[in-house]
């Protein structure tokens, strides 16, 4: 590793916590560990960090009331939910907030390391096609890939690492279709339920943020996928 990546981790589960913090010191990550999610958003507020695991069963702020108030200032720190939980509302809640992933326990350290992998990789806004266009013009919109930033007239808006993905993929197809089994593969990783749901939750954040132009819109295609028209 070329510089420490730094983790907040939330887990109040002591005995949990200091495994965890101890398997991701060997890996060489920095890790500061919290028992509660008061005292992690209190850490998160001090100093930036790389990513956050956020267990959602905690006392005096749960995960998701975390993730909501860390969202609500910062839609770009990639955050993985850990939890008991397996309920399918609970993981389609994180989606809704804007977890990156989600790992249900128990789990292997091996599997955490692929997954904490897999979001920094996506965080970093790396994608297969290098010699593609990095700027787009979808009808009175630009779309700054490597910045993630989407503009309309004098207004932009910061995009998180996948939403700004999902789009590139949208506008590398633009008025064709972007198949959805690709599309998980490429930007998800898999194409599990789960995977899916969460597609459909950041599809509907773009059409939301490209609904000023009355010429641009994102459709459904049946069974296939999805497609960036501009007419």
């Amino acid at each position: 590793m070329s510089e420490t990546r730094k983790i907040l981790l939330l887990e109040d589960d002591a005995n949990l916590g200091l495994i965890l913090q101890e398997h991701l010191h060997l890996q060489g990550f920095a890790v500061t560990l919290c028992e509660n999610g008061e005292d992690g958003l209190a850490a998160y507020r001090r100093g930036g960090y790389d990513l956050c695991l956020v267990d959602i069963m905690m006392p005096k702020k749960d995960g998701f009331t975390f993730a909501r108030e860390l969202r609500a200032d910062d839609q770009q720190t990639p955050l993985i939910f850990l939890t008991a939980k397996s309920l399918k509302e609970d993981k389609i809640e994180g989606f809704k907030i804007g977890c990156d992933d989600y790992l249900t326990k128990p789990f292997s350290i091996e599997e955490l390391l692929l997954r904490i992998e897999a979001v920094l990789k996506r965080s970093g806004g790396i994608c297969a096609e290098e010699s593609s266009p990095r700027s787009f013009a979808i009808g009175t919109y630009t779309f700054d890939h490597p910045r993630q930033v989407l503009r309309y007239a004098d207004r932009e808006h910061k995009l998180t690492a996948r939403e700004a993905d999902l789009l590139f993929h949208l506008c590398l197809h633009m008025n064709r279709t972007l198949a959805r089994d690709s599309a998980l593969r490429k930007i998800w990783g898999d194409e599990s339920y789960f995977s899916g749901r969460s597609m459909d939750v950041f599809i509907s954040k773009l059409r939301k943020y490209l609904k000023d132009d009355p010429n641009v819109e994102i459709v459904n295609v049946h069974s296939k996928g999805f497609k960036l028209m501009v007419h």
